[in-house]
């Protein structure tokens, strides 16, 4: 699967621009299962960075359909990716910032449970948004402390209402826009869920309760298991010493399937993780390295990707636009300084 990869190249408004309809073609046509856009913004207000992508109003759809169209035609399942900035929605671009604190943002009271269900309804009109322009389903971001990982988390979330407190009262909000997007758009469109297991507060016995219930219920199709290393170890507490994927993949997940993304730059390292249990990984740097990454490793079982930092040339003739590799020199030792 290819990761939700961030390219702010979009247009000011959200609306795909010609290198993301550009970018979305190649990667159709380079072996992936199944393509996550990067992340979408589900309200005008939720936006997180300059040039994101968007979902949020049916002028994004014209754009949206070209795009699901041709990652069809290219043979591969689609995915939007929904996304909110919570606390870190940014005004400097539009964005206005949803705490789930009034101690997080200095000056911003935490939201309302009205404005909670609000966004909660943003995520399912998007969700059924994607279904209209054509693509097989969505993910839901609840990773790296944006709106829905900040709720899961006692360190950004110290509400007293039924969103706060307990376990089940921070996951609410995710299970909330989950069984929304379900009942909105039906059994056959596939629901993500993008979770993150570690920093921004997060309690990892906690994540591994809550994504039990989740495979449980069978409330996705699958997880995406956002690690910054998927070869990470735990290094304190009940599961010390075992891997951090290793506590996921032993869980029953019934008829949900188990990926993980994390530094996976070689058909090798992809190998090892499907014997560790997962049912598929998910190839981020490594594809904007070598975008037909699964081709490279169909022809080649032992490729590895280029050593980084790569020249902006290279990312260039390998279909980067302008916008993406500027983005991408945000990214420490990716791009060669000066190139």
């Amino acid at each position: 699967m290819l990761a939700p990869l961030t390219s702010q190249q979009s247009e000011f408004d959200g609306t795909a621009s010609e290198f993301d309809q550009l970018w979305y073609q190649q990667l159709a046509e380079s072996g992936y299962g199944l393509i996550q856009t990067s992340a979408a913004t589900v309200e005008a207000g939720a936006i997180a960075f300059e040039r994101q992508f968007g979902i949020h109003s049916d002028a994004h759809l014209p754009g949206l359909t070209k795009i699901a169209t041709a990652i069809r035609n290219g043979g591969s399942l689609s995915a939007v990716q929904l996304h909110h900035g919570g606390h870190r929605a940014k005004p400097e671009v539009g964005g206005i910032p949803a705490p789930a604190s009034g101690k997080t943002v200095p000056g911003i009271k935490a939201i309302t449970i009205e404005e909670i269900e609000r966004i909660r309804d943003s995520f399912i009109a998007a969700a059924k948004r994607a279904q209209l322009a054509g693509f097989n389903g969505v993910s839901v971001h609840g990773a790296f402390g944006w709106i829905l990982s900040e709720f899961m988390s006692p360190h950004l979330n110290d509400r007293t209402d039924k969103y706060g407190g307990s376990l089940e009262n921070r996951a609410r909000f995710t299970i909330e826009v989950i069984e929304g997007i379900r009942k909105a758009c039906g059994p056959d469109f596939q629901i993500g869920w993008r979770l993150s297991i570690e920093r921004y507060g997060l309690r990892l016995e906690e994540m591994r309760d809550i994504t039990a219930e989740v495979f449980d219920k069978e409330l996705i199709d699958y997880l995406d298991l956002a690690l910054w290393d998927s070869a990470q170890v735990v290094r304190e507490g009940g599961f010390m010493g075992k891997t951090m994927l290793s506590i996921f993949t032993e869980l029953p997940r019934k008829g949900v399937r188990l990926g993980v993304a994390g530094k996976i730059y070689s058909g090798q390292r992809a190998a090892e993780l499907l014997n560790e249990g997962c049912d598929f990984v998910l190839i981020a740097r490594a594809g904007i390295l070598q975008r037909d990454f699964p081709f490279q490793v169909k022809a080649n079982p032992m490729y590895q990707s280029p050593a980084m930092p790569v020249t902006a040339d290279y990312l260039r003739r390998g279909g980067l636009s302008e916008r993406f590799i500027t983005t991408m020199r945000g990214w420490q030792t990716f791009v060669k300084p000066g190139s």
